[in-house]
């Protein structure tokens, strides 16, 4: 039998780190459902001392994964943390308390200002204050990637020593090169002692775009943890991919001598989630989860693929929930092929549901010669987007062009369900309409990113509007809108914003 790797999720935690990915405690309960279909072994639930909603972000999805998974607080070598953690995770069937400290010479000089007996009396103190509450205690050691060989091995001899269960070797800035990180998980593996009864994880970012490469060294030389996020997001470059880590897993399995038990089939699902609910869209030529992962355009690969799919193929789009054959959906469709197709994607519409969903795609497929997946994504976002509004778009009507002064006239439905309408004037067309929303939704805030991409292939695509805009305390609220109008589409993205602001407030 191979080894089991386990792979610990920490999307909801340094995921939610990229900058306007933030999402609140609702949006990470959906996506640790998610998680929890994919089997992953391990969900970092969040940073619970570091804000109300991240405890009780942690403190819910605890409750929610019951004995399906562990579930992890972060935490500082602090004893506040760490008595905060065990609070959020009190109700957890699996809890895990994962706390640590720096221990590269930048970390302990620059940043906390120690020695490294003291770096390692703090850790160990850490661990066995850690251990009080909970049985499974991870340790890291940040900055790892950068951090002395044998001073480290001390380290993760001392905290194991201390009562560790899970030792974490991060390359916290994505610094090393694949072969001198496998090196140093080696070095541990032989120099440790009591190191082969812990598990030893790997958290690997992507600074130099080699985290997948880092993350599959540590497991050739003995790492039996993964630690990565859906669609590689986290601090600036971001994570390992876990679907990019488990995919290799899967094809070298024997060479590796491991394995993992994800439900890889999950893996289109997870990512298109992810991404609509941070608004961080997936680069289409991203391995796995990307538009293009296994789409064939040179008439050799065509036919190479045709004849037998593995000529160019390595893996089937269906071990990761891509699919292969399409019901093309025109506007003859008919509810029946609707449903079918929506069915193959993850939802379920009945009644009223179905027929508010296919009025909203005959609109588009009277528009378009054929409705892609893609449409039917951003049509039921955009539909659940509207349903949890308080303020919804009743009209937008723009006049603009050489000499005109671009104008806009808006009309909204407020949360008392009365129409106000509004005109304004701007310096282009949705310059115009934000002003005149603006109007009507008197809350500060700061446009700061603003941008366009069509949903599908071909002229007649649904374009998405991707805005973020800064409340006065400086919080970043993401809002998206799809319509064939751009115009409609950038209002709705701002509004949508505007709500999530709103309805945080309250």
């Amino acid at each position: 039998m191979t080894r089991k790797i386990n792979i610990f999720d920490t999307t909801l935690r340094d995921g939610e780190q990229s900058p306007g990915a933030s999402m609140n405690t609702e949006e990470k309960l959906v996506i640790a459902r998610q998680l929890l279909r994919l089997n992953v072994d391990v969900i970092e639930a969040g940073f619970p001392i570091s804000s109300p909603g991240d405890f009780e972000s942690v403190r819910r999805i605890a409750e929610l994964a019951g004995e399906d998974a562990t579930v992890a607080g972060l935490t500082r070598a602090i004893e506040k943390d760490i008595d905060v953690a065990a609070d959020a995770l009190k109700y957890a069937k699996r809890p895990r308390i994962h706390t640590g400290i720096g221990v590269s010479p930048s970390h302990m000089r620059d940043k906390l200002r120690i020695t490294e007996d003291q770096c390692i009396e703090r850790a160990v103190h850490a661990v066995k204050y850690a251990k009080k509450y909970v049985e499974d205690v991870q340790f890291y050691a940040e900055d790892a990637g950068r951090s002395d060989y044998a001073f480290l091995a001390k380290v993760i001899q001392a905290v194991i020593e201390a009562g560790a269960t899970v030792v974490n070797i991060p390359d916290t800035t994505g610094y090393s090169l694949p072969e001198e990180f496998g090196c140093r998980i080696k070095y541990l593996m032989e120099h440790v002692r009591g190191i082969e009864n812990a598990t030893v994880s790997v958290h690997c970012h992507n600074d130099l775009g080699m985290a997948t490469a880092l993350a599959m060294a540590g497991v050739k030389n003995g790492a039996t943890q993964v630690e990565c996020t859906i669609n590689g997001l986290g601090e600036r470059a971001g994570n390992t991919a876990m679907e990019e880590v488990v995919m290799a897993i899967r094809m070298h399995e024997a060479e590796l001598d491991a394995h993992t038990d994800i439900n890889t089939r999950e893996f289109i699902k997870a990512s298109r989630l992810v991404s609509s609910i941070t608004g961080m869209n997936v680069q289409a030529n991203k391995a796995i989860v990307g538009a293009n992962a296994f789409a064939h355009s040179s008439g050799i690969h065509q036919d190479g693929v045709l004849k037998k799919r593995d000529t160019y193929e390595i893996i089937d789009p269906a071990e990761v929930g891509a699919g292969q054959s399409q019901i093309v959906l025109t506007a003859r469709s008919g509810h029946a092929a609707l449903k079918h197709r929506l069915e193959e994607l993850g939802y379920e519409f009945e009644g009223e549901q179905l027929d508010s969903i296919y009025e909203a795609f005959l609109r588009v497929a009277d528009r378009k010669k054929e409705v892609y997946d893609e449409d039917l994504e951003s049509l039921v976002n955009e539909r659940d987007r509207e349903e949890s509004a308080l303020y919804t778009l009743e009209s937008v009507q723009v006049s603009c062009g050489f000499p005109l002064k671009p104008t806009a006239t808006l009309t909204l439905q407020n949360p008392e369900g009365e129409l106000v309408t509004v005109c304004d004037f701007g310096t282009g067309p949705i310059d115009a309409v934000y002003k005149a929303v603006n109007q009507i939704i008197e809350v500060e805030n700061d446009l700061s990113e603003f941008s366009v991409q069509a949903v599908t292939r071909g002229i007649d695509a649904l374009g998405e509007v991707t805005v973020r805009v800064k409340a006065e305390g400086g919080e970043v609220y993401t809002g998206r809108g799809a319509d064939g109008d751009i115009i409609v589409s950038s209002t709705k993205a701002y509004l949508n914003a505007l709500n999530r602001l709103l309805s945080e407030k309250r």
